[in-house]
């Protein structure tokens, strides 16, 4: 039987620090049930007393050490039957990764004088990634200066007596090596699966493109440390006491003096379906919850020096001014003065240029709905726009309870007529004194106008679907 000798003081604290560790681990459990009494709560609150105990933690984290990977890149998250045994994980220091201005693991580096945080994940087996990050989370906190897993590999006699519960005075490297084991690579060389993803990389832009042999094989790994920091931002962000009340004030339109932060058209990817411990600790953690920021184009919003102020109608100025309606109003012109050919080619290369009127047309239409509706109101700015226009220029100004004349007049649909006309009208005047235009192109230019299917009807019927529950007299269906 081996000799048992007390600890030496070092050893005492560092026991005590080990003690202090687990019990916070169970603290913060604890504290979700404050206050209950339900079975539920007593189950969960039993069951977290028995696994975190420091005997429990070390024997169950040295059981899981050799079938899980710590790691903060991790190849698993690609595919959940990858094997870590089989396939490179990395445990990235993340202060030897270069800076750069996009957002990376290379900004997880904590700054100078801020509080360590464990940031790895444990990943292989589903039933034992718990057990394995709570020894993790254990070996990595800090003691003097350093992590408890360095105190052991530098073989700290006080450190691998401390984990070694029954105190043995033989206690080295060797006895530490099961809790060490944890931290080394489960994969002894680089190595991908068929399973994982994997790309094809040129090796550099001189090397030949169908050469085989000039390529790369890259297989990505999810930033699991990035990702899981990133989500508890996100999520305190959005559900935090503080910004549910600036969300409150903001949508009541009271003054609030916090901050409201929000994350328009965030996005959400589950991994691991019914099961996320299967992919990792920390997607368990999050419910299998990855939050994914848009990523899409601006959308536009009209400059306030682009209205249709002052102005009779918008065909005046406002839309022959727009550098795509000159060109193609020039290009019309061009085309029809050369005496075509009246075939089928001629007819397609004039409706092309029509149609290019039509899409810029709806286009403007589209950057006018976007104003906050009833701007057509202004009487002093936009009170000589034709009555027509305004109503189909600032659609929800239908929606305002004063403006229920409005709503009944648009409801009518008397005004697409009139607008097909004022179109009409504005599309010969520009082709008149170079070309012989009259009534017929006219009725032609408005035809084009009301049967555009895929640019004003479509406009009109979406509009109609959303207004014609205003009165009762809504026409059912939208007739040009």
């Amino acid at each position: 039987m081996k000799n048992e000798q007390p600890l030496s003081p070092r050893g005492q604290q560092i026991r005590q620090h080990l003690h202090q560790h687990v019990q916070s681990r169970l603290d913060a459990v604890l504290a979700r049930y404050q206050g209950r009494s339900d079975t539920p709560a007593r189950t969960a609150i039993q069951a977290a007393q028995e696994k975190y105990t420091l005997a429990s933690v070390l024997s169950k984290g040295a059981k899981a050490a050799k079938s899980i990977a710590i790691a903060s890149h991790l190849a698993k998250a690609t595919h959940p039957d990858l094997k870590v045994k089989n396939v490179s994980n990395l445990a990235v220091d993340f202060s030897t990764l270069p800076v750069l201005e996009a957002l990376g693991s290379h900004a997880l580096v904590a700054g100078e004088g801020a509080a360590h945080q464990s940031l790895l994940d444990a990943s292989g087996d589903g039933a034992y990634n718990n057990a394995a990050y709570e020894l993790y989370l254990l070996l990595d906190s800090r003691f003097e200066g350093q992590s408890l897993a360095e105190w052991l590999a530098a073989d700290d006699e006080d450190a691998v007596q401390a984990f070694s519960l029954s105190g043995d005075s033989g206690a080295d490297t060797a006895a530490a090596q099961p809790w060490l084991d944890l931290l080394g690579s489960k994969c002894p060389q680089v190595a991908v699966s068929t399973l994982s993803k994997q790309v094809y990389w040129l090796a550099s832009p001189a090397a030949d493109a169908c050469n085989d042999h000039a390529y790369l094989l890259l297989a990505p790994l999810f930033p699991a440390s990035l990702t899981h920091q990133a989500y508890k931002q996100i999520h305190a962000d959005r559900y935090s006491e503080a910004n549910n009340a600036a969300r409150k004030a903001r949508r009541e339109g009271k003054p609030h003096d916090g901050i409201f932060r929000d994350y328009p058209g965030l996005a959400v990817q589950k991994m691991g379906g019914t099961k996320p411990q299967n992919i990792s600790q920390l997607n368990s953690e999050r419910g299998g919850v990855n939050y994914l920021l848009a990523s899409l184009p601006p959308q536009w919003r009209t400059k306030g020096e682009r209205l249709p102020v002052n102005t009779y109608s918008v065909f005046e100025r406002f839309f022959t001014n727009r550098p795509p309606v000159r060109r193609t109003v020039q290009a019309l012109q061009r085309f029809l003065q050369s005496n075509p050919e009246p075939n089928q080619a001629t007819r397609q290369r004039r409706e092309s240029l029509v149609d290019g009127l039509l899409s810029e047309l709806m286009l403007m239409v589209s950057e006018l709905h976007q104003l906050p509706p009833g701007w057509s109101a202004d009487s002093q700015r936009f009170g000589n726009l034709h009555r027509s226009e305004q109503l189909w220029l600032d659609p929800l100004r239908a929606e305002k309870p004063s403006e229920a004349e409005f709503a009944e007049e648009w409801l009518r649909l008397e005004w697409p007529a009139a607008i097909a006309q004022r179109f009409a009208n504005w599309l010969n005047a520009q082709l008149r004194g170079k070309l012989p235009v009259g009534d017929a192109e006219a009725q032609e230019w408005a035809k084009v106008l009301l049967s555009d299917e895929d640019g004003f009807q479509e406009q009109l019927r979406a509009l109609h679907r959303q207004l014609r529950g205003l009165t009762s007299n809504a026409a059912e269906e939208v007739t040009p």
